[in-house]
């Protein structure tokens, strides 16, 4: 059966539909030989060669959804542009999937990271309209005051696009903590910088409805059929 090329392509695991486009885009991906530069382009897995960045592309498999707690100093991309760059995908290396993450940390940003390839779930997970919450503890060189708390809750621009956090609350001296939406690049970084603040450490520790709970910096965990449910908006969550 054929598919638009960007849908194939998220239903074979290799990132979210948003991400399959991007890589269209840039002229990562071939059809039977040829660059393919429209993601309309209908293609069938069973009869046709696809490629992104020379690696043959097959049928789907079986879905998988991961929750990380990401240790600092590796990077939610799949390009190793060095020998000694770290992957987030290499701490799941040994996994017989072909895995991507659900947004994306900074380098030194730690915390709760997604990984599925399920192309189809994560575009729901992260576009706007799920409204998503992240959750984030960060700790500064200063101490916060309550100008830099009002500073940060009235938002910021970040990537060309005006952000305001969902609540900024003060937990100690130098810590607080932060709720967000839509998550852009650097986002929660851009905010306290804004307001004065150098930020020491980040840690993402909520996204939705999951929390890192006791789970082991570097570790990882699948996620239930009721958490992934919850998150895709299909399933009311349970309350204890």
């Amino acid at each position: 059966m054929k598919k638009r090329i960007s849908k194939a392509l998220a239903a074979a695991g290799v990132a979210s539909r948003r991400a399959c486009e991007q890589l269209i885009f840039e002229g990562r991906v071939q059809l039977n030989g040829e660059t393919v530069l429209e993601p309309f382009t209908l293609v069938d897995l069973e009869k046709d060669r696809l490629t992104v960045d020379g690696k043959v592309i097959h049928r789907e498999e079986k879905k998988v959804y991961y929750l990380l707690n990401k240790p600092a100093g590796y990077v939610c991309t799949t390009l190793r542009t060095s020998p000694k760059r770290k992957l987030v995908l290499d701490i799941l290396a040994h996994l017989p999937y072909r895995l991507f993450t659900i947004g994306r940390l900074d380098k030194e940003t730690t915390g709760l990271l997604l990984l599925t390839n399920d192309g189809h779930f994560a575009n729901r997970v992260i576009h706007p309209s799920a409204n998503v919450q992240k959750e984030y503890v960060a700790k500064t060189f200063q101490e916060i005051s309550p100008e830099h708390l009002k500073k940060i809750s009235k938002g910021g621009w970040v990537e060309g696009a005006f952000v305001k956090p969902h609540s900024v609350k003060k937990v100690r001296r130098g810590t607080l903590k932060i709720v967000v939406g839509e998550g852009k690049k650097r986002e929660i970084r851009h905010l306290l910088e804004n307001a004065g603040l150098k930020v020491e450490q980040l840690c993402r520790i909520r996204i939705g409805h999951l929390t890192l709970g006791g789970l082991p910096e570097g570790a990882f965990r699948e996620l239930s059929q009721e958490e992934i449910e919850v998150l895709q908006g299909t399933r009311k969550r349970a309350v204890s």
